[in-house]
């Protein structure tokens, strides 16, 4: 019948008019971007024997480099940055509609007001507990995300996802996809770095700077300030010169060798990685040297101060400012570590809230405080992004027979300042007693789409081909917090 169609002169010029209207229609949509084609993948161009070279964004970036401040542990919104004047009225009874909840770590009791006192802080007047009386008063500078969700009440499938986006092992950390986007404009110094918790690693470790399929070059580097990388000092009896020389010979020899080779990317990538290595070995040592910083900005930070704990993540937060104005592209920096056991070395505050947060607390606080400040007062808080996180949040009640909150990815609060969000803004909320998100839901997948949107790029386009799937760092979710956008 459709042959017999064609015979027929009208059909065949109503046909052939309906078809060059098509392609003109396609013209134009291709003309202007808007065709499925260019709404496909972007892989990064990444030249072997340059992986780590400097990469431009999808589009122009509000944020030159991000700086992610992890608390492990979870952190109670309750406690810190959540105020719920109806806790407080409701202080003993029983949550309404709870019955006898069960959560994490099993039954709950009744409704328990926030530990420490509220006070309004800055001209923003936000509500901000006692227990972080310096980041209280930089409220000015924060931008507050109160309805962010979690999809794992369990610490580690939580830290992944919070890292790296998925809830299972063997996913790129959201470091890793920067580093293999962006690159880096620092030459002597690594793309990514992981700054551990003085007192050791978060619970599922370096899956959170981990690269998983993306190219081992993009993973990122863990050191502190007390333990820099190893293995940078020069061989006993060896000159500065006759070291420099021996790297330039050995750069003429892989050279040579390379050009006998055209083309062999692997080659490429090691000599590329060994030539990293080498510059490290002058740069970063240098970099984890405080001694260099003026007194009182080591005062400011606390880096002597007698409690060792803080002392030494004061140093860790002064060797982010100190990577950051290198312009390393991704520092991550870590507060707690269950080395230790629940609750003694993180935030896990199950049993005895208010003695292990009197702990934690001091120990966050000032070092914190002081590198915002810092990044404030150098000018690098204009084109950096801080992003404060922890894995989820904390129940409203008491867990029964304790004194402490258990685990609650319901809802649950998240910070960021610098470059490219809104100053002394509040975004979404949980209800009335800090239990669940109830306006402007917000996912782990919105925080990463937001980060890469600063960083000028796509996240629905970035991506890496990786077992027959192309592979994004918020998967097939996620939507830009544009509200929260300066």
């Amino acid at each position: 019948m459709y042959l017999l169609d064609l015979l027929d002169r009208r059909s065949f010029l109503a046909d052939a008019a309906t078809g060059l209207g098509g392609i003109a229609l396609t013209a134009l949509l291709a003309e202007r971007g808007l065709l499925a084609a260019d709404a496909g993948p972007i892989r990064p161009a990444v030249k072997p024997e340059a992986p780590l070279a400097p990469r431009a964004p999808h589009f122009p970036a509000k944020a030159k480099r991000v700086l992610v401040i992890f608390c492990s542990g979870a952190v109670s919104h309750l406690d810190t940055f959540d105020y719920k004047p109806d806790l407080m009225k409701r202080d003993g009874q029983p949550l309404p509609g709870g019955g006898k909840l069960v959560t994490f770590q099993g039954e709950n009791g009744n409704l328990v007001k926030p530990i420490w006192p509220f006070k309004p802080r800055g001209k923003s007047g936000k509500m901000v507990s006692d227990l972080l009386p310096n980041l209280a008063e930089l409220a000015d500078e924060m931008c507050f995300v109160h309805s962010m969700t979690a999809k794992s009440n369990t610490h580690g499938p939580a830290e992944n996802q919070m890292s790296t986006g998925f809830t299972l092992d063997g996913f790129p950390s959201a470091g890793a996809w920067v580093s293999y986007a962006l690159g880096t404009d620092c030459r002597d110094l690594p793309a990514f770095v992981a700054i551990p918790d003085p007192r050791g690693v978060p619970q599922v470790g370096p899956n959170n700077w981990g690269s998983a399929f993306l190219p081992a070059v993009f993973q990122g580097t863990a050191f502190t300030a007390d333990k820099p990388i190893p293995h940078l000092t020069r061989p006993a009896g060896m000159t500065v010169r006759a070291d420099a020389d021996t790297r330039d010979f050995l750069g003429l020899l892989n050279d040579e060798h390379l050009k006998k080779h055209p083309g062999d990317a692997d080659l490429a990538a090691r000599i590329a990685g060994h030539e990293l290595a080498g510059r490290m070995q002058l740069r970063a040592a240098e970099v984890a040297d405080l001694s260099k910083e003026p007194a009182k900005v080591r005062a400011e930070y606390g880096t002597e101060d007698s409690n060792k704990v803080k002392a030494g993540f004061a140093r860790n937060c002064l060797l982010a400012r100190r990577l950051l104005e290198r312009d390393v592209r991704f520092v991550q920096l870590f507060n707690g570590s269950y080395a230790m056991g629940e609750g003694v070395g993180n935030w896990d505050g199950h049993k005895t809230i208010k003695a292990q947060y009197d702990v934690h607390g001091p120990i966050l606080d000032q070092p914190c405080a002081a590198l915002l400040r810092d990044l404030k007062r150098t000018g690098l808080l204009a084109d950096t992004l801080v992003v404060w996180v922890t894995e989820f949040g904390r129940m409203p009640t008491f867990q029964k027979g304790a004194s402490g909150r258990d685990h609650n990815p319901a809802g649950f609060t998240v910070w960021l300042a610098g470059a490219g969000v809104k100053a002394g803004f509040s975004y979404g909320a949980t209800d009335e007693f800090g239990h669940k998100a109830v306006d402007k839901v917000t996912s782990i997948y919105d925080l990463h789409a937001t980060i890469l949107h600063l960083l000028g790029l796509n996240h629905e386009r970035l991506s890496y081909y990786h077992n027959g799937i192309e592979r994004r760092l918020t998967d097939v979710h996620g939507h830009v917090l544009t509200e929260i956008l300066s």
